[in-house]
């Protein structure tokens, strides 16, 4: 298969400056502001947006270099799988967050609830709708014993190292 290649269309901004001590999740990020500079070619695509509470953020683990198959995840002292985790290092490094959006200037996205780092690189942005995105989950595997650390848990900086 080919090779994919992304173009940002904004970047992220945030309080946080580096990967350690950044919360884990947006739902441990409560009340944490940042903005959204969509590029000023992109700004026509925000059209409506506000009618939204909640924005999805696809954006690219910019400071992760390298990854690994298996790792140790923040909430966890065993090895999973990447895929079993949320965990930066990826083979492709894409990342995702819910973040409640609290005002539209132009291009500029007032949002909440942020737990990503300050100059990411954003590659997309979808409305985050309940009825199509909540499902009934019956099994959220390894994390199951785990979840409860979520408000406790920062980036400790075991995945700046490559």
């Amino acid at each position: 298969m080919e090779e994919i290649k992304f173009r940002p269309i904004g970047i992220i901004h945030s309080p946080f400056k580096e990967m350690k001590g950044t919360p884990i999740q947006g739902k441990a990020a409560r009340g944490v502001k940042g903005t959204v500079e969509v590029f000023e070619d992109y700004t026509e695509g925000l059209k409506d947006i506000e009618g939204f509470s909640h924005i999805i953020l696809i954006f690219y683990f910019h400071l992760s270099k390298g990854y690994s198959l298996l790792v140790k995840p923040y909430m966890d002292n065993n090895f999973h799988g990447v895929f079993a985790t949320r965990a930066p290092k990826r083979p492709n490094g894409i990342g995702l967050s819910v973040v409640k959006l609290n005002k539209v200037k132009g291009n500029i996205l007032e949002i909440e609830d942020v737990d990503i780092i300050d100059g990411t690189p954003l590659l997309d942005i979808k409305p985050f709708v309940p009825e199509f995105d909540l499902r009934e989950v019956k099994s959220i595997g390894w994390l199951e014993k785990n979840v409860k650390k979520l408000p406790h848990t920062k980036d400790d900086g075991r995945f700046e190292k490559n």
